[in-house]
């Protein structure tokens, strides 16, 4: 007989806590963004969109967290896996949601499970990148 042990999902406690760390980090920088996070099934757990950031952020967020759920590593790590010969250079085609392949989007694990993603849009891909692993670090 085998036992497993039950790992707890992410809850919209977590999530505020995510997106409130997300946007204190952007702040701190003078950056405004926005804020996606989604479960481990990929369904928006939270949304949040500082009213100076450019709309076209709320996509580009969501989009990293998807991208980092799916591949289960953050984004910044999969831009040379993309290009021409790389591993996923025909992958965006082949899902019905495209990827998105700029840094901002992190995977969110528990007890060495993946529960969800973070992503972060509205800064440059290396600002989005450190605000949203600041946010998963404040999960933890």
């Amino acid at each position: 007989m085998s036992t497993t042990t039950a790992v707890a999902p992410l809850t919209t406690h977590d999530a505020d806590v995510l997106l409130t760390a997300a946007q204190r980090a952007a702040e701190a920088a003078g950056v405004t963004v926005s804020v996606t996070v989604l479960d481990a099934g990929g369904h928006l757990l939270a949304f949040r969109r500082n009213d100076r950031a450019v709309l076209i952020s709320g996509e580009t967020s969501t989009r990293k967290a998807y991208t980092a759920l799916q591949l289960n590593t953050p984004t910044a790590d999969l831009v040379d896996a993309v290009q021409p010969g790389g591993p996923f250079h025909t992958l965006p085609t082949a899902l019905d949601r495209p990827l998105l392949f700029i840094a901002g989007g992190v995977p969110v694990h528990r007890d060495g499970r993946l529960i969800g993603a973070v992503g972060v849009g509205g800064g440059a891909p290396e600002q989005d990148h450190a605000f949203a692993t600041a946010a998963v670090k404040a999960l933890a």
